[in-house]
C-alpha cells in the first residue's frame, strides 16, 4: 500500500494532538529502566531517560524541519489571518466542556462555570465557535486537562518524558491521554475524510501559531534541550497549583552578629535609673570608695 504525503501529514497532525499510541508503546520499552536511579547513569535527577529524550528530541526536530513547520508556513501563508483566527477559535471552542469537567474535577468552581459561559455563548452566538464573543464580553478562558486533574490529586509527575511528534511530557501526563483521547470530541466525527481534515487542520493551526516562537527558542539557550525540559515542568507544576500557594520554608532564626578575633562581644545597655528629686541621676551601681 502507496502512503501518500497527506497520509504521513494526518498521522503527523493526529500525534500532535492526541499524543498516545507510540508514546505508551515508548513506555513499556523504558519500563525496565525506570527503576535505575538517574544519578548512577549520569543523568540529571528527574530526567532517568534523558539519553532517550535527547534522541527523540531530535527526531521531532528533524520531522519537524521537514514536514510540520513547512506545512504550517504555506498554511499560514495561504490562509488569511482573519480565517486562521477563526479556525483557532473553533477548536479551542470545542475544548471547552472538556476543561469544564476537569475545573468541576479540581473543585474550582469559577473555572467550571466561566468556561462553561465561554462554550455556550460562543457555540450560539459566535457561529458555532468561529467568532470569541465571551473574551469580548470579558469572560476568562481557562485551561485545565485531565493530567492536571491527577495532579492537583496528588499524583505524582513522574519522569520527564518527550513524546514522538507532540514533544515534552510528563509520565503522570501521557498516561492521562488515554482519557484525553475518549474526549475528543474531533475523533468522534464519524466520516472519516471530515474527521481526517479537522485532525489536520488542528495540527496545522496549533503549528503555525507557534512558528513565531521558533526564532526565541533557538536564541533562548545554548541546550535547547534542557531549556525546554525546565520551562515545561516549570509551567505545568504553575497550572497545578493554579491558585495554590507553595508552602514557605521556615524562617531562620536570626544569627549572632560577628566578632574580630581578640574583641569582648558587646553587652545589652544597662537601663538608665530615673532622675532623682532634685534632678540628678542616681547611679543605677555605685562604685563605694
Amino acid at each position: 500500500m502507496k502512503i501518500t504525503w497527506f497520509d504521513t501529514l494526518k498521522n503527523c497532525t493526529q500525534a500532535v494532538s492526541l499524543r498516545k499510541g507510540l508514546a505508551l508503546a515508548s513506555f513499556v520499552v523504558l519500563a525496565g529502566c525506570a527503576s535505575v536511579p538517574g544519578e548512577k547513569l549520569g543523568m540529571t535527577p528527574g530526567d532517568p531517560w534523558e539519553k532517550y529524550n535527547r534522541g527523540m528530541t531530535q527526531f521531532n526536530d528533524t520531522a519537524d524541519a521537514f514536514l510540520l513547520k513547512p506545512a504550517a508556513i504555506v498554511y499560514r501563508s495561504a490562509v488569511p489571518a482573519l480565517a486562521r483566527t477563526g479556525v483557532s477559535n473553533f477548536f479551542s471552542n470545542w475544548a471547552e466542556p472538556w476543561t469544564a469537567l476537569n475545573a468541576a474535577l479540581q473543585l474550582k468552581a469559577e473555572g467550571a462555570i466561566e468556561t462553561f459561559m465561554r462554550f455556550s455563548i460562543n457555540t450560539f452566538f459566535g457561529l458555532g465557535g468561529l467568532l470569541d464573543i465571551a473574551s469580548e464580553l470579558g469572560i476568562e478562558r481557562h485551561y485545565e486537562d485531565f493530567g492536571l486533574t491527577l495532579g492537583r490529586w496528588g499524583v505524582p509527575t513522574g519522569p520527564y518524558f518527550v513524546m514522538p511528534i507532540y514533544g515534552p511530557s510528563t509520565l503522570r501526563d501521557t498516561l492521562a491521554f488515554t482519557t484525553e483521547t475518549a474526549a475528543d470530541p474531533v475523533l468522534k466525527v464519524t466520516d472519516l475524510a471530515a474527521k481526517d481534515s479537522l485532525v489536520i487542520l488542528r495540527g496545522l493551526s496549533l503549528r503555525a501559531s507557534l512558528l513565531r516562537l521558533d526564532d526565541v527558542l533557538e536564541g533562548a539557550a545554548l541546550d535547547k534541550y534542557t531549556f525546554s525540559r525546565d520551562a515545561f515542568m516549570q509551567r505545568r507544576a504553575s497550572l497545578v497549583l493554579g491558585d495554590r500557594e507553595p508552602p514557605e520554608p521556615p524562617a531562620a532564626p536570626p544569627a549572632a552578629p560577628a566578632t574580630a578575633p581578640g574583641t569582648v562581644p558587646p553587652t545589652a545597655p544597662t537601663a538608665t535609673p530615673a532622675p532623682a528629686a532634685g534632678g540628678a541621676a542616681v547611679p543605677a551601681d555605685p562604685v563605694k570608695k
